[in-house]
């Protein structure tokens, strides 16, 4: 039998109610001049009147009663107008607002960095007599360190018990929290820090037990800090994984008993205002030397170092109080095999500096690092496990 087909109802036309009953919207205008200050009382009459509407333009000039042209020609902009009539913030109460929310936005940066500044001078060391000497390395940047610099650094160290041995910034490398794009399916950043801690920090403690240990904090550390105060699923890795962790468990301070040296404010808004704030973050030993992570600290009228740019400069200086003296800014730790850098242009060394306390006199030596190192007279040769990049000499 065929099929009996069933007519289908119309479908009913959806019924679309006006936003506004256009009986109610004011169609003559009136185009008369007015004073600002009247065109401002219309406007907020109708904003008082309206409790829970937002006052837009258009609903302005479908129920007011003066014509657009008429508030226009005073305020440019509706919502200047609603800025003159009170209705919403001014310009410079809005700039304000903005400067307090900007502030409000850091200060948790202000509470996680507080705690930093309590370690800077907690495991001191001072040793009798006239003659100090000081060793210094910055650049080390964790697993990116270079193992042949790494043997040779760590074995001068044991040799020379230096009255002081400070990494100059970047212990860490860190990329996770870098400004170049990292795939988060290799992020080790736990490994990292337990690398830093095993490889470097630890054995460094016991090549010269009897040594004070500072770690001067640099823009890795600094940018480190700021992802933890601001817990980045990175970060979030590091908690799991070092369970309550705290800053002396970070950077194994108690543990090796190390200095964290750091005087710049994390609450730093721009980057600009952070790196400026990075400056503050020295040490002077002896009233004689300083070290610091960024080169310009050269014209602060004292011998010293400087890290971060891994390149080996001198700069000899003078001033009445220290006589000629030098300015070194040390190669880095960083293998020069690098991503995303031109890493083969690198300097990989380290400086050895020598104080007299009585005249305050200086002397340094640098100690390059290349397919072998030379250090108090003793050869170092690379091996076949210490090349890491191509074109290496190896023993």
């Amino acid at each position: 039998m065929p099929k009996t087909t069933v007519a289908k109802k119309p479908a009913k036309a959806p019924v679309v109610k006006p936003v506004v009953p256009l009986s109610e919207a004011i169609l003559e205008k009136d185009a008369s001049p007015r004073s600002a200050q009247e065109c401002c009382e219309i406007l907020r009459k109708m904003a008082e009147s309206n409790p829970t509407k937002v006052i837009s333009r258009n609903f302005f000039r479908v129920y007011s009663p003066i014509a657009e042209s008429v508030w226009n020609a005073h305020f440019g902009t509706f919502h200047e107008f609603k800025r003159q009539a009170g209705i919403v913030l001014t310009r410079q109460q809005h700039n304000l607002e903005k400067e307090i929310a900007k502030h409000a936005s850091v200060d948790h940066y202000r509470k996680f960095g507080a705690e930093r500044l309590e370690w800077g001078g907690k495991y001191l060391f001072p040793r009798e007599g006239r003659w100090k000497t000081l060793l210094f390395a910055s650049d080390l940047h964790d697993k990116e360190i270079d193992p042949f610099f790494l043997r040779v650094f760590l074995d001068v160290a044991k040799r020379l018990r230096p009255d002081v041995a400070a990494i100059v910034g970047d212990l860490f490398d860190l990329t996770e929290f870098g400004k170049y794009t990292v795939d988060p399916r290799e992020w080790d950043p736990s490994g990292r820090i337990k690398f830093a801690h095993n490889k470097i920090i630890g054995p460094l403690r016991e090549a010269c037990p009897d040594s004070q240990i500072d770690v001067i904090e640099g823009n890795h550390e600094g940018r480190l800090l700021r992802h933890l105060a601001d817990a980045t699923p990175a970060l979030r890795t590091i908690l799991a994984d070092l369970h309550g962790m705290t800053l002396s468990d970070l950077f194994a301070l108690k543990k090796f008993q190390v200095n964290y040296v750091a005087a710049a404010d994390l609450a730093a808004y721009t980057k600009r205002d952070f790196d400026d704030e990075l400056a503050k973050n020295y040490r002077i030993y002896f009233d004689t030397v300083m070290a610091h992570h960024f080169p310009y600290a050269r014209d602060m009228g004292m011998p010293g170092v400087n890290g971060h740019h891994h390149k080996h400069i001198v700069w000899s200086m003078f001033n009445p109080q220290f006589k000629a003296y030098e300015w070194h800014q040390m190669g880095a730790g960083h293998k020069r095999h690098a991503s995303y850098c031109e890493g083969e242009k690198w300097h990989n060394g380290f400086a050895i500096c020598y104080v007299d306390t009585v005249t305050r006199a200086t002397t340094f030596d640098y100690i390059a690092v290349t397919d072998f190192a030379v250090a108090g007279g003793k050869f170092y040769h690379r091996t076949k496990d210490e090349v890491c990049v191509p074109g290496q000499v190896a023993l």
